[in-house]
């Protein structure tokens, strides 16, 4: 029993209609597969790190962090992005990637998704970008957002269409909602075009993010070498 369960894998999973019928989700792979067969092979794709991996590995596109991004400040600007107002995040956004993949599980029955994980973003991003306040990010005990999380990109990525409150997208145009639901892809709209050449030739921030990565503190870790290695 125990070898069939671990047999399964992990982006496909077994799950039941409201009828009892067993179906096969796989929302997953569908949407890696949409990446691989529908975009540029130069594409770069922003989306939260766990799923960088996956994108990369069966997608075959380049991410914007994975689960070996040690640099704590780089996930903090991926996450200042996400938490941030849709304006404020296609300032970043657009320098850095062309499309952006959210989970949005919950709409599927299965909650660990995006909107879960967004205030660690928010704590994360916070901790080194003091524009952002982590205590001003939450659901409250009735599920509602408060304005912060209203209006962040994540929220807007995650249920533009589904909640109606939600007004149109701006910079972000949707492109891709898996079958059921539970992974959605976004083109990001204006994207620079000499940030990317930059970033292409140099392996490193455009200059236009300049003005943004200059506000960062970077943060001490208990296991930092380099702070150490300059006392």
């Amino acid at each position: 029993m125990m070898a069939v369960h671990l047999s399964n894998p992990s982006i496909m999973i077994k799950g039941r209609t409201r009828d009892g019928n067993e179906i096969m989700i796989d929302d997953f792979r569908e949407s890696y597969w949409w990446l691989r067969d529908n975009t540029p092979e130069d594409s770069r794709v922003m989306a939260w790190w766990d799923y960088g991996y996956q994108i990369n590995g069966i997608a075959n596109r380049t991410t914007i962090a994975d689960g070996n991004t040690w640099n704590h400040e780089h996930i903090a600007l991926l996450g200042r992005c996400l938490v941030s107002n849709e304006d404020d995040a296609h300032a970043i956004a657009r320098h850095l990637a062309d499309y952006v993949l959210v989970w949005s599980t919950r709409f599927g029955g299965m909650y660990g998704d995006d909107m879960a994980k967004s205030p660690h973003m928010a704590r994360i991003s916070g901790s080194v970008y003091s524009e952002i306040n982590p205590a001003a990010f939450y659901q409250d005990e009735k599920g509602n957002p408060s304005p912060m999380m209203r209006d962040s990109l994540i929220y807007r990525l995650h249920g533009a269409r589904f909640i109606p409150s939600i007004p149109p997208l701006k910079h972000f145009e949707e492109v891709h909602t898996s079958k059921h639901n539970m992974v959605r892809i976004y083109k990001v709209k204006d994207v620079s075009e000499a940030s990317r050449k930059y970033c292409a030739e140099h392996h490193a921030y455009p200059p236009a993010l300049k003005k943004i990565l200059d506000q960062k503190q970077d943060f001490e870790q208990l296991e930092d070498f380099n702070r150490k290695a300059k006392k």
